[in-house]
């Protein structure tokens, strides 16, 4: 097919202004949720409020699992706009939304326009992006970078590219490695290594360690990565050990994180995150290798390898989160849209029907999501969830059927970008559907009744837990006691922080004073026989209490 333009400049324009309000538009509309979202954004609250840069602390305690950079920028954005969800999810929507422009960017110098739109069409409406970037957690940053890095290698060795052009990709290669490094540690380098060995094995082609530009590349990774880990390692001797060690080697090679999962856990976890895309990027990346043009350089057998190594090396991990794989789905995208270029039509409107068949039986399922309630998530709220999943369904139908027959009338290319477009928001409507579970994975509505009743000094005990988005909510760091958990490391570092037993916490409790706690509803009443305690609030996973004043009334705020 030739490379015609699928809209004209004025129509990706118009394309791309209605993604951007759509993409950031939707940031705020949901509340913090746990575990991820409450414990980055406290971070950078805490942060933004002590100042200091260096040592990042959660609820007040070392925390040295992840270095500093989203940490940085959400505690910028809390200075200048205020503490809120919008602010808290801006990194992941950022550089969510620059994974997608630069999808487009890499694609259209390698492989033309049509390609490109494509490419980052399908990156946009996949569900892999769809949710990690409108989520605060550090893996939409980590996956922009790698694929900033990608990118500047595969523009740097592309054929017909003028030595300074190669230079100058290639710096922009060192400097996101840097990016990456301070995103989520040595992974970049592990992943970024073993790509390019792989490649230089299978395809036999040794140039780009030719191009790699390593005297000046190097000291540009260092300039930009090196002084955080070294400020950090200064103010605190302890941080190396645990990051180094603990965090990566450990983590890799050991169970120690409590997250196990079978090795074909990311096979399973691919096929739900590139959808509703699935069998068109699998086809793609399964093909590439042996539809590649003849050249010195081959970036589809690139693309290749890189999402392979990907999915091998945290396959291989003891360690594993669904977002872990989430820097394969800039490489499969770019090869779905070189694949959608060059597919028959017969096979488009195949993969479309399936497409078709998938909504119709989503249509017919989401009701049914209300039969998975439980005490923790009651009916009510999984009968309105199911509300939204119907009609993130429905377009999603109205979409691929406006695709298959665009398509059927031989205009692949609107035909693709409905579909796209359908399966973007389809996927947002679930995203922001999510809310209505928001009650039980977030506490803000909890927080919002008990602020009004605190003051400052007044101890707030966190019992036998930790709710991750409660300290955010309520702008201030609790008192754990009889919890550890991630945050043991830092506890061990600062045990005066900490309440270590039950009993220790009935002393203080009992030693008179305003005070208040947050427990789980089983740890309220084993505690409720032995310890005065007016329930200030609670909802089905949290019971907030305060300790009654000194004549038996309500205590009262100060």
């Amino acid at each position: 097919m030739a490379d015609t333009p699928i809209l004209s400049r004025r129509g990706l324009w118009a394309l791309l202004l209605a993604f951007a309000v759509v993409w950031f538009g939707t940031l705020e509309y949901r509340k913090l949720i746990k575990p991820d979202e409450g414990r980055y954004a406290e971070i950078a609250r805490e942060m933004a409020v002590s100042g200091d840069f260096v040592t990042p602390r959660l609820n007040g305690i070392k925390y040295f699992e992840k270095p500093a950079l989203q940490y940085w920028v959400t505690a910028a954005a809390f200075k200048v706009f205020g503490e809120d969800e919008w602010t808290a999810r801006i990194w992941p929507g950022i550089t969510g939304f620059l994974s997608v422009l630069l999808a487009f960017f890499t694609t259209r110098r390698l492989f033309g326009s049509r390609a490109a739109l494509l490419a980052a069409s399908t990156l946009a409406g996949c569900l892999f992006m769809v949710i990690i970037g409108h989520l605060n957690t550090l893996d939409m940053g980590l996956s922009f970078f790698l694929q900033l890095a990608l990118s500047g290698v595969l523009l740097a060795n592309r054929d017909g590219a003028a030595p300074v052009e190669r230079r100058r990709w290639m710096l922009v290669v060192w400097a996101a490695l840097a990016g990456a490094m301070l995103s989520k540690g040595l992974v970049a380098l592990v992943l970024c290594g073993a790509a390019l060995v792989l490649y230089s094995a299978l395809a036999r082609d040794l140039s780009p360690w030719r191009r790699l530009e390593l005297l000046r590349g190097i000291p540009l990774f260092l300039l930009i990565a090196a002084p955080w880990f070294v400020a950090v390692s200064l103010a605190n001797p302890e941080f190396f050990h645990f990051f180094f060690i603990h965090e990566h080697f450990e983590r890799f090679l050991t169970k120690a994180h409590g997250r196990y999962q079978p090795p074909w856990y990311f096979l399973a976890v691919l096929l739900v995150g590139t959808l509703p895309w699935t069998l068109m990027m699998l086809q793609a990346w399964f093909g590439a290798w042996f539809r590649e043009r003849s050249g010195a350089f081959q970036p589809q057998r690139l693309l290749v390898v890189w999402a392979l190594v990907i999915l091998a090396f945290f396959s291989a991990s003891s360690s594993k989160l669904p977002s872990y794989i989430l820097p394969m789905a800039p490489a499969l995208a770019m090869l779905t849209g070189v694949w959608l270029c060059r597919a028959a039509r017969g096979t488009l409107l195949a993969h479309i029907g399936i497409i078709i068949a998938v909504a119709l039986a989503a249509l017919y399922f989401a009701p049914h999501i209300s039969d998975r309630a439980d005490t923790e998530t009651p009916h009510a709220m999984m009968s309105a969830y199911a509300e939204w999943s119907r009609v993130a369904a429905g377009v999603l139908l109205a979409g691929a059927i406006g695709g298959w027959l665009l398509v059927w009338r031989r205009r692949q290319g609107g035909g693709l970008l409905l579909l796209a477009v359908a399966g973007y928001l389809a996927l947002s409507i679930v995203m922001q559907g999510h809310e209505k579970l928001g009650r039980s994975n977030s506490a803000h509505h909890i927080a919002t009744e008990v602020k009004p009743l605190l003051s400052p000094g007044v101890p707030f005990y966190s019992v036998n837990m930790y709710e991750q988005t409660l300290p955010f909510y309520l702008q201030r760091t609790l008192t754990l006691v009889d919890y550890r958990d991630e945050l043991g490391f830092g506890l061990d570092q600062e045990p005066q922080l900490w309440v270590p037993t039950i009993a220790e916490f009935r002393e203080r409790w009992l030693a008179g004073g305003d005070a208040f706690a947050v427990m789980t509803p089983d740890t309220y009443e084993s505690l409720a026989g032995g310890l005065p305690m007016d329930v200030v609030a609670r909802d089905t996973r949290r019971v907030i209490v305060r300790r009654p004043a000194a004549d038996g009334s309500p205590a009262l705020a100060h």
